[in-house]
């Protein structure tokens, strides 16, 4: 990882998906790799996502959808962050997304998805290589 500041990476659960492990995991391996990440928890609005974005003054979100509403809730939470005047947060995430709706969800601005048996180096690998740039240059 870069010697250059700390990025911060909010990790959420949107909707009322209850399966959380893969979002804990995440959030231990982000937090390893020696970022600073905040975990919001089980059962969040989008608008409580936005709101903690803001407050926590992050540089990414990362959500976890399992439930299948992620095509109704990425875009919930984009919007959401647009409205508070944080657009220009990442918004990247994981999750059981067939494969048709990536190139939907990558359309509709979400940086990123990460499907079940990604590696958490993966991940963290793709933070570095593409949030960390985008933070440097703003």
């Amino acid at each position: 990882m870069s010697t250059a500041r700390k990025l911060r990476i909010l990790v959420a659960k949107p909707g009322l998906d209850g399966h959380d492990r893969g979002a804990k995991v995440v959030a231990r391996a982000l937090a390893d790799a020696g970022y600073e990440v905040v975990y919001t928890g089980l059962h969040q609005t989008p608008e409580m996502i936005a709101a903690a974005a803001v407050q926590e003054a992050v540089d990414a979100v990362g959500l976890s959808i399992m439930s299948g509403a992620h095509m109704t809730l990425f875009p919930a939470v984009i919007d959401a962050l647009k409205a508070r005047g944080a657009g220009d947060v990442i918004v990247f995430g994981g999750g059981i997304v067939p494969k048709d709706d990536l190139v939907k969800l990558t359309e509709l601005g979400v940086a990123k998805i990460f499907t079940p048996g990604t590696a958490t180096t993966e991940i963290v690998a793709w933070v570095e290589a593409v949030v960390r740039p985008r933070i440097e240059a703003a």
